[in-house]
């Protein structure tokens, strides 16, 4: 496993650390589908070619934070949600307000890699001190 100070950025967490960021990034994943529709919408409103590929960009990072909340057990899963949290600040480029999305889920993804490993310890710490008999 690989740290930045007391975060993850590459490896396996423990059991709530991954289920923390398991909630982060799938709560992140509607967050991003209605971002999607609005980048749609604008974009066909002001008759912009590229608005089937803001949908389709759009689905795809969705469907991509989906399988980063399912892929927290394997080593890669928490590096493809650090991935996520910047295209999602990327998606700003195109929706300003997601800016501030993006934002606010980076601090949530943050928290809870942080949170997540505090709790775990503190978990164990408890387990060992109250060995069931």
């Amino acid at each position: 496993m690989r740290y930045l100070g007391s975060m993850l950025v590459y490896g396996v967490g423990e059991k709530m650390t991954r289920r923390l960021a398991g909630v982060v990034i799938g709560c992140q994943s509607l967050v991003v589908f209605f971002g999607t529709l609005v980048a749609f919408q604008l974009g066909r409103t002001n008759g912009e070619a590229s608005h089937s590929a803001y949908l389709i960009v759009g689905l795809v990072l969705m469907a991509a934070c989906l399988l980063a909340a399912g892929s927290l057990r394997r080593p890669w899963g928490v590096t493809l949600g650090w991935v996520l949290q910047l295209a999602t600040l990327a998606s700003a480029l195109i929706v300003p307000m997601m800016l501030v999305v993006g934002v606010i889920f980076l601090a949530l993804w943050m928290t809870a890699l942080v949170q997540g490993r505090t709790m775990d310890r503190l978990s164990a710490d408890w387990a060992a001190a109250h060995p069931t008999e």
